[in-house]
């Protein structure tokens, strides 16, 4: 299978758990890219960080047409991790591949258990920017170090933090998830990592369109059943990724 196809091919996956909410998130696509397209980790979750932009702002526009997004709450808890994702994201090219690969991996794990065991959080009813900053510089951080949007940690900080209602959360975290891997990925825009375009645009494309598969298909699958498949993908990728970084 030549490399344009596997490009393709991982991207529609990848956005199809865009795509569906509570799934993958852009958690896949740094696996696929270093698995399948043979990507080095750094040059992976800086290729993340481009697809993470793109789709949020392509799903912002529609949360936002649909009003489900609460701005204050979002730009507050954005602002507290731009300075983390910047700084993280110019860090992460510098930290050898080992070292990467593993911290990616613990995310996934840490990501498919929140997905087997996600429960509804409720809101405690006060916004408060002092609140936003820790988790804020935390999803920052994550974001900008591992290329990942972090939107499973994002949503019940949300909720939790800042009393934004579940049916805006989604809505909400991507302008966080947005602004923070905008500003990673400016972070990096000064090292020496190579993106091969010729298979990250075909990638990103796939991508862009899997994700509309992934909304039509939360119509037709059932949430809880979409999350238990997913969760087990990303706890597979994690075992299979700690198990190969190490010689």
């Amino acid at each position: 299978m030549t490399p344009l196809i596997l490009a393709l091919l991982a991207g529609a996956v990848a956005g199809v758990s865009l795509g569906a909410p509570g799934a993958g998130g852009g958690i896949l696509t740094v696996p696929a890219l270093v698995y399948l397209l043979d990507f080095t980790p750094a040059a992976a979750t800086t290729a993340s960080l481009v697809v993470v932009v793109v789709m949020s702002v392509t799903a912002l526009v529609a949360h936002a047409r649909a009003g489900d997004v609460r701005w204050r709450a979002g730009l507050l808890f954005a602002a507290a991790g731009l300075l983390p994702a910047a700084g993280a994201g110019a860090l992460s090219a510098r930290v050898p591949a080992v070292v990467l690969t593993l911290l990616f991996a613990a995310v996934a794990a840490l990501a498919g258990l929140h997905m087997l065991h996600r429960r509804t959080p409720r809101g405690n009813g006060t916004v408060s920017g002092a609140r936003a900053v820790g988790p804020g510089a935390g999803l920052g951080a994550v974001t900008g170090f591992l290329g990942v949007g972090g939107g499973f940690l994002a949503v019940p900080a949300l909720v939790t933090v800042l009393a934004v209602p579940m049916s805006a959360a989604v809505g909400t975290s991507l302008l966080v998830v947005g602004a923070n891997a905008l500003v990673a990925l400016a972070g990096r825009a000064f090292t020496a990592v190579h993106l091969d375009l010729t298979l990250l645009l075909p990638f990103l494309a796939a991508a862009v369109l899997g994700a509309w598969d992934g909304r039509r298909l939360v119509t037709k699958v059932s949430a809880g059943t979409l999350r238990r498949v997913f969760a087990a993908v990303l706890l597979a990728v994690a075992v299979a990724m700690g198990a190969t970084a190490v010689p």
